[in-house]
């Protein structure tokens, strides 16, 4: 993972592209793995924090959209433009 460094650090900023430990225990991987296997399935980056000398990263497991739910969403978003366009008319 690359973590910009401190714009105003000195000689301790670290490189940004080094290797992080995850701190998760076994158990956790195995099932986080056991769950992305399953067909469909994907690890999304939920959000990402500091605290203190530690980044912390919230993961989450995602299924994709069926194609006829992202042509419904097109279509959704595709309507709320051409208002936008009209109200400003």
């Amino acid at each position: 993972m690359h973590i910009s460094p401190y714009e105003f650090g000195n000689i301790y900023n670290k490189n940004p592209l080094r290797d992080r430990k995850l701190l998760a225990n076994k158990h956790e991987i195995n099932r986080l793995i056991g769950q992305i296997k399953q067909k469909g399935y994907s690890l999304v980056p939920m959000s990402l924090y500091f605290k203190g000398n530690f980044v912390k990263l919230e993961l989450g497991i995602g299924k994709g959209k069926k194609l006829y739910d992202k042509r419904q969403d097109i279509a959704k978003r595709d309507a709320e433009i051409r208002m936008r366009k009209q109200m400003a008319e």
